[in-house]
Order: structure tokens, then sequence, then C-alpha cells
């Protein structure tokens, strides 16, 4: 759980707004057990474009190859620094430091055959150089050899030597998928002697190999970059509905400290400088956002939200810190998806926190049509014993006793996500 900068800053943040951005999560969700905060993508430029992805670029690098942060948009780090300060001053709130990273060795260091730290290897050993990110022009692949693992392990290296302690890992988990680079990087974390939590993106990662992902990651993406639609018929990016099927194939690979994961949370404030599309407020509508928590929650993937900070309004704010929610994507367990159609989507789950001897549930249930839609189904029909159950909506309140189901007519887009507690009390 955190906030990331990709969705209101794209690749532009720097570190005054950085740093405010830090705190304000500390004062505002780390009491929700919100914990790291991210610098997304392309930190090395001087000038970057918002989206990303700009040709012909000169990056902050270093003798060895390895990106540095930009002095002009990250001052702390002059001198060699790097992010060690911005890290200290993160951990000074009680949070943990994250940073984005795009696979491969960068062509810069290639042209220059830069040598590779603490070993005889130059960058020209390590480098595929007739592959690379497909949309993005900055790197080659590296070679599945002792230099390329050399190459991993001098970034480790850095990354721990300035405390990092997520590494957002791009153009490795799909498009395609690169094997052999998230195994060689996670040795790397393992050699650099730091425990470092290594996020994979971009997704839909193949769920063929979800047994090498529990192995050598804690989260990995299940889709393209999620914005502020309901669906897109593009590959990118996609909306709130298209990943209804996509959590129902990934429910079975969720592992205690391995999560296949939804994609960051478009909330709030999209700007000053999206990583894609105008600056804006969240085109979701109300119905849409609570929808999009209620499945991140029941799924329990990674909350990272990426609306801006300082603009967050008062009603994204009660999305974010409702603690019964947040419990139900921290604590549940036995997750099941009952029902999903194109109209229709049910998932249920266990809490088994509380000291009683009954097992209590939740019940999501969304409406995935333009239209308004009536549910009515017994307990039974969705898995569950067949009650009564006291039923609470966890974002009304609203208490309800002695249902044998759930009847509820729901806006298009909308759902409902109720606690049962056995027995009609």
């Amino acid at each position: 759980m955190g906030w990331n900068s990709w969705d209101s800053y794209g690749t532009t943040i720097d570190e005054a707004h950085f740093r405010a951005s830090a705190a304000w999560v500390a004062e505002h969700l780390k009491p929700y057990g919100y914990e790291y905060v991210a610098i997304d993508m392309e930190w090395f430029d001087a000038d970057p474009v918002a989206e990303g992805n700009k040709p012909n670029m000169q990056h902050a690098i270093d003798a060895n190859g390895r990106y540095l942060p930009d002095p002009a948009r990250f001052p702390s780090s002059a001198d060699g620094a790097g992010f060690a300060p911005i890290a200290a001053y993160v951990h000074s709130l009680g949070l943990k430091f994250g940073i984005h990273m795009l696979q491969g060795i960068p062509k810069q260091a290639v042209a220059a055959n830069s040598r590779i730290w603490n070993s005889d290897f130059r960058a020209k050993d390590a480098a595929n150089q007739a592959a690379g990110c497909k949309w993005n022009p900055d790197n080659f692949d590296l070679q599945s050899t002792s230099a390329g693992q050399a190459y991993y392990n001098s970034i480790a290296q850095l990354y721990a030597s300035w405390k990092v302690d997520l590494i957002k890992i791009d153009c490795i988990a799909a498009g395609p998928y690169k094997g052999d680079e998230i195994r060689m990087f996670h040795q790397a974390i393992v050699n650099s002697g730091r425990a470092m939590v290594l996020s994979l993106s971009p997704g839909e990662a193949p769920i063929d190999q979800t047994a090498n992902l529990q192995r050598y990651s804690q989260q990995w993406r299940i889709s393209n970059d999620i914005w502020d639609l309901w669906h897109s018929g593009q590959e990118y990016p996609q909306g709130v509905n298209d990943q209804f099927p996509r959590a129902a194939k990934w429910l079975s690979a969720r592992q205690d400290g391995h999560w296949p994961d939804a994609d960051m949370l478009p909330l709030g404030r999209l700007g000053p400088a999206p990583g894609w599309g105008k600056p804006r407020d969240t085109r979701l509508t109300h119905d849409e956002q609570r929808t999009l928590m209620n499945l991140w929650c029941i799924f329990r993937s990674p909350l990272m939200y990426g609306g801006d900070p300082a603009a967050t309004d008062d009603w994204t704010l009660s999305l974010l810190t409702n603690r019964d929610v947040i419990g139900l994507d921290q604590q549940s367990q036995n997750t099941q998806n009952p029902m999903l159609t194109d109209a229709l989507a049910v998932w249920t789950a266990d809490d088994l926190t509380r000291p009683r001897m009954d097992v209590n549930h939740f019940v999501a249930v969304f409406n995935r049509l333009d239209t308004e839609q009536t549910v009515k189904l017994t307990w039974p029909q969705i898995g569950l014993p067949r009650g009564p159950y006291r039923t609470v909506d966890l974002w009304t309140k609203q208490e309800t006793p002695g249902q044998l189901g759930i009847s509820v007519r729901l806006a298009p887009h909308a759902s409902i996500l109720l606690q049962l507690f056995a027995g009609s009390e």
C-alpha cells in the first residue's frame, strides 16, 4: 500500500513535489497502513515529457553505466549522493522508498562501453544489442550471462546503498515476458544484502509463469496500465471493467507475500502532468470509483494511490481510508468468484480476524452493465452457508438483520460490498 507518482506526475516529478507528497502520505494515509512512496520512470532525465519514452535523450549516468537522478530535478542527489538523501527523508517519516527502473542496460552505457562496477566486464559484454523494450528507446536487453548478472548486481548494489525499499522494474513482465532477466534481478537483490520488494510491470504477465513470478518477485501486473476508464477497446490503456476476467483468472495465484497486481488507483486529481492524457480530475464516476476499490480489495491487490496528494479531496480520501475495506484487502481469506458474466460479478471472502466461533463473510456484487440491474441471490447460490446473517454495508455502514440472501438494485457500473455476521443479531 502506498503512493506512486505516475498517475499524477508522469515522468516529471521533482524533489520538492515528491517530498511534499511523501509528507502528505505520512500525515493522511500512513495511519491506515499505507507505507510506500515511489518515484516512477525517467528520474534521470533533465527535460522529460509527462508520458515518457522520448527518443534521443541524454541521461544522467555514472561511469559504470548506471542511471543517476538528474541533479536539476533532485538537488540533494548531487555529488554522488543519489537518492540516499530522499530515502533518508522518507524513512524519517516512517515510510518506505521506491523507485522505477527499466529492464536492461542503457544504450548510452553501451555506446561508451562503460566498465561494470566490481567486475572485469564492460557494457558491451552484458548487452543484447538485438533486443530492447518495444515502447521505450533507452535500453538494450541484457544477456543471460555472467556479464549480464554482473550489471544487475551493480544496479541492486547501488539501490541498496541508497536504502531503496521497493523497485518497480518495467518492460519485463509482458510484451514479451523476460523470465531470465526477472530471475537475474531477483538474484541481484539477494546479492545486495538488502531486502527490497520487486514489482514487475507491465502486464498481463503470463499465467503459466505463476510459479516463477511467485519465486522471484513480490508482485506482478495482471494487465496493461489501468486509467480512469470503464472499458477500453485498446491494448493501452485499460479500464476498470476490463479487470474482472483478469482478476478471476489470477485469483488462485495469490500467495502471502506474493501478489498479482491490478495496477494503481487512478483516483482524485490526475495532474499536474499525468502519464496519460491531459491533467484532469478522474473521469470515473463515484459508483465506478467504489467499484474499483471493491474489486481491488476483495481481490487483495496491492493498493497504490495515483492521484496528486496535494489536490486530494474529501471524497477521494474517504475511499482510501475506509478501515473496513482496507481490512478486506489486507486480511481476508478464502476468496472466491462464484459468478462472472458480462452483466454481473460476485465475489466472496472470509473474515477470520474476529475472535468468534462462526466464520464471517464478505460479499461484493458488481453491475457490469451500462443500465440499472436488480440482483436477487440466496447465500447458497453464491457458495455461502444458508444463514441468516446480519449484513453491514462497508461504505454506508447500514446494518440489516436476519438476511437469507441479497436483493439490491444497482446503478450502472455500481457495486455493493457487505460484511456478513453469522446469526440474525
